[in-house]
């Protein structure tokens, strides 16, 4: 199998917070990023125009474990069609995966899987960043 054409780079991330306000606040407030959607008391996701910050309050207002606060990272591709592409490709090189494909209610498409080490790995189409 050929692999699909190259990522667009990483240029998300996503932190498990525990206070979220107070995050939202440094990123956005103190760096300046705009906030791009908050779908709910517990997440925002923010910008600077060309990358993505997701905040995730951490579930059950856990302690991160020994200070890893990373939920996943992203790899953005160019179309919705690339995003299930990938997904066969690595599928077929035995990648193990978290979720299949689906569109986002914002009209992202992505799936999840996870890398040697197990660190969530998310490969996403998201318009906003992509058409920028």
């Amino acid at each position: 199998m050929e692999r699909p054409a190259a990522t667009l780079g990483m240029r998300h991330v996503a932190l498990n917070v525990q206070d979220v306000s107070v995050c939202e606040q440094f990123y956005a407030g103190l760096l300046g990023m705009r906030i791009e959607w908050r779908p709910d008391p517990d997440n925002v996701y923010l910008t600077s125009g060309n990358d993505n910050l997701a905040l995730h309050r951490s579930p059950d207002n856990a302690p991160a474990t020994e200070g890893q606060r990373l939920d996943h990272i992203g790899f953005f591709v160019a179309s919705p069609e690339q995003v299930d592409a990938w997904f066969e490709f690595l599928g077929a090189h035995d990648v193990v995966m978290v979720a299949s494909p689906r569109t986002h209610r914002d009209g992202a498409r992505s799936f999840y899987c996870r890398d040697p080490e197990g660190t969530v790995v998310q490969v996403i189409f998201h318009p906003p960043i992509v058409s920028s």
